[in-house]
């Protein structure tokens, strides 16, 4: 898997997940979410998305998304998340993890 464009993958879907609402994202706690994207390589690359909370219920959320193309990557993908405070404001730095 060419990590680089793995990155650019995940970059993508978190900057989709970080346009929605505290509330849109709560409804996925508990839900995990996969789907599919084209790199820029053409390869199709796998993406798993959970959200669930920080440390108690009606707190701060993180939401973790990992990728992988499909093959030996799936058994240690590439993730990167964020946390969202309920007031819609953004914690630390999501840096990948």
């Amino acid at each position: 898997m060419d990590h680089q464009i793995a990155y650019a993958v995940l970059d993508d879907r978190l900057k989709i997940l970080r346009q929605r609402t505290f509330q849109e994202l709560v409804a996925l706690i508990g839900r995990p979410d996969t789907n599919t994207a084209v790199g820029e390589d053409g390869k199709t690359y796998q993406l798993e998305t959970q959200v669930f909370w920080d440390r108690k219920k009606g707190g701060d959320i993180h939401v973790i998304v990992a990728v992988d193309d499909g093959g030996w990557s799936a058994f240690k993908p590439l993730s990167a998340g964020f946390m969202m405070a309920p007031d819609g404001t953004f914690v630390g730095k999501g840096t990948p993890l």
